[in-house]
């Protein structure tokens, strides 16, 4: 149904905008105008999309993934290379396109539904299942320039079903409409994907790519990266953008400034003194980046003026939003220690991070056995960050291993003797 072979765009970027006719008039002349720059969108793209199938594109802003719908759409055509389009083509690229601001919604959807090729009398037999599907009854015939940009969606979602089209090409517009609104669009994605149709679909929800796209293309600054089954695809990209995350993050943390001793957040009579905070990976690397189900290790490093007898070294985590995960201490887990003296380190180490995705904030403290007199607490003053692994699990704060079991019932009913054809009677 859809083709791309060897496809490129280009545009031309001008820096420098003419101030006057006269301005544009010799900048038509000017061939070594330096603000002229060309921006290649897309760059040698091959891919198909058969009757019948689904492909979903990710990527990050920028890499080309609306350009290749506007061009599956003929909004645009390719500066080299060829697109092939076979079928009628339903579009939802942006909120309001086709639409006037001045016209009710009644007459945007006859509007509309012209330009989608369909005649007064098919929109007319449609009319009432749109309104309804919209559920906008009470606001069809105001000007929709009064229309909230969650009503503009349910509007044109609306119109575009109802062409009963052979390709559906969608861009992050479900983004924009209430929960409800949203389930109701998938449920008819699925219904016109069920039906045979073809479905492409431009998304950032990487969950909703795998729910309703077998196949999906990576893009990347015009450049396709990667190409194949959906799941795969979207692991091979959340790959790499923790990667890129992990070295943004670990520049910023690089840059947080040294512990403070009039730092409000830390306090203490310092016979013991906690002199850094270090967290590193199962490799015994420095690192603040994890992923749920690494080995994390926070070492604290101390320093001791005089022997101080059966010291209780504690941590805390909390996620970004001040909620308290834990705080375990060495007392609470046995780890008696009789006596520190000088300088030395105490590791705190999670074999397996059971924390989902977010940013956790740590504290480290050093306290007397009575677990009453700090010596040095750290609140909260260290971060660190965990990144979802290619796992579904993506709500909540930890990630608690589990099982499942079914126990069918059937054999419990075959189980009963059936009655006998005759009942004996009793007197």
């Amino acid at each position: 149904m859809v083709r791309f072979e060897g496809v490129s765009k280009k545009f031309i970027l001008r820096h420098e905008r003419s101030r006057s006719f006269q301005d544009a008039f010799v900048n038509i002349w000017n061939r070594r105008n330096r603000s002229r720059e060309e921006f290649w969108a897309l760059r040698d793209i091959s891919f198909e999309v058969p009757e019948a199938g689904s492909l979903g594109i990710i990527g990050e802003n920028g890499s080309g993934k609306s350009t290749a719908l506007k061009l599956i759409t003929r909004i645009m055509g390719p500066t080299k290379g060829k697109v092939q389009v076979q079928g009628k083509v339903a579009a939802l690229l942006e909120l309001g396109a086709g639409f006037h601001p001045d016209l009710t919604g009644r007459e945007n959807i006859f509007l509309n539904g012209s330009i989608l090729g369909m005649n007064g009398r098919e929109m007319t037999n449609r009319f009432h299942d749109i309104v309804e599907f919209a559920e906008l009854e009470a606001f069809i015939d105001t000007p929709i320039k009064h229309y909230s940009s969650g009503m503009y969606a349910r509007l044109g979602f609306a119109v575009a079903f109802s062409v009963e089209p052979d390709i559906l090409v969608m861009d992050e517009v479900l983004a924009v409409g209430d929960e409800a609104f949203q389930r109701k669009c998938l449920d008819k994605i699925r219904e016109i994907k069920d039906s045979g149709k073809t479905i492409i679909l431009v998304s950032h929800s990487l969950q909703m790519v795998k729910d309703l796209c077998a196949e999906a293309v990576w893009m990347n600054a015009g450049v396709m990266r990667a190409r194949g089954p959906s799941v795969e695809v979207v692991d091979q990209y959340l790959d790499w953008a923790n990667r890129k995350n992990k070295l943004r993050l670990e520049g910023a943390h690089a840059k947080e400034p040294e512990v403070s001793e009039e730092d409000n957040r830390r306090w203490g009579t310092r016979e013991v003194e906690i002199t850094r905070v270090e967290f590193l990976g199962g490799d015994e690397k420095p690192n603040t980046v994890f992923a749920t189900g690494d080995t994390l290790v926070a070492r604290l490093y101390y320093r001791a003026r005089q022997r101080v007898e059966k010291p209780v070294f504690g941590v805390a985590i909390h996620r970004i939003d001040n909620v308290h995960i834990n705080g375990p201490n060495t007392k609470t887990s046995d780890f008696d220690i009789e006596w520190v003296e000088g300088e030395g380190v105490v590791d705190y180490t999670i074999p397996i991070l059971p924390l989902l995705e977010g940013t956790y904030r740590f504290s480290a403290a050093v306290y007397d056995y009575s677990c009453v007199h700090p010596y040095d607490h750290h609140d909260r003053m260290y971060t660190f960050t965990v990144q979802p692994k290619t796992m579904k699990e993506r709500y909540g704060f930890v990630h608690i291993p589990c099982q499942w079991r079914l126990e069918p019932r059937v054999a419990a009913h075959a189980a009963i003797s059936p009655l006998p054809d005759k009942l004996p009677v009793q007197f």
